[in-house]
């Protein structure tokens, strides 16, 4: 049987992302992500409804977003769907997904998108991510 696990997301950050380090100095960073929809009620009202959604990042590129991104700012992430499952103190179960982000791409309010390079992401072709490793843009370059 087939099966395919990619999210999309364009968002808000719902607090300043939490930068940590594994054992094995992998640097991890969680953030949440808040999505809107706005719709037209049966009534004829706008009606609007707000998805959080947590998100983790995981190598270099999670120190990019600790330390460009920040609450309220908008971020275009890439990645698949984590079930986490585990038993709290007082032997209850818990459970929840989380998107595991593999790309980003910085959303700026004005017609140039940063992609964690030098030049716009509209000429990059593509998200960032992928395969290669880029130097974090210099302070002159950061779209907010």
């Amino acid at each position: 049987m087939a099966s395919y696990n990619k999210v999309i997301l364009l968002g808000n950050l719902t607090r300043d992302p939490q930068l940590s380090y594994l054992p094995s100095q992998t640097a991890v960073v969680e953030f949440g992500l808040a999505t809107n929809r706005r719709f037209k009620k049966q009534d004829g009202s706008q009606g609007e409804e707000v998805c959080f959604v947590d998100c983790q990042m995981y190598g270099k590129r999670a120190e990019v977003i600790a330390k460009y991104v920040k609450k309220g700012k908008p971020l275009f992430v890439e990645g698949r769907l984590k079930f986490d499952s585990w038993q709290g103190q007082d032997g209850s179960k818990h459970s929840r997904l989380r998107v595991s982000v593999e790309n980003f791409e910085f959303i700026s309010s004005g017609s140039r998108a940063s992609a964690g390079g030098n030049a716009p992401a509209a000429d990059q072709g593509a998200p960032m991510g992928g395969s290669q490793e880029t130097a974090p843009p210099a302070a002159d370059d950061i779209p907010f």
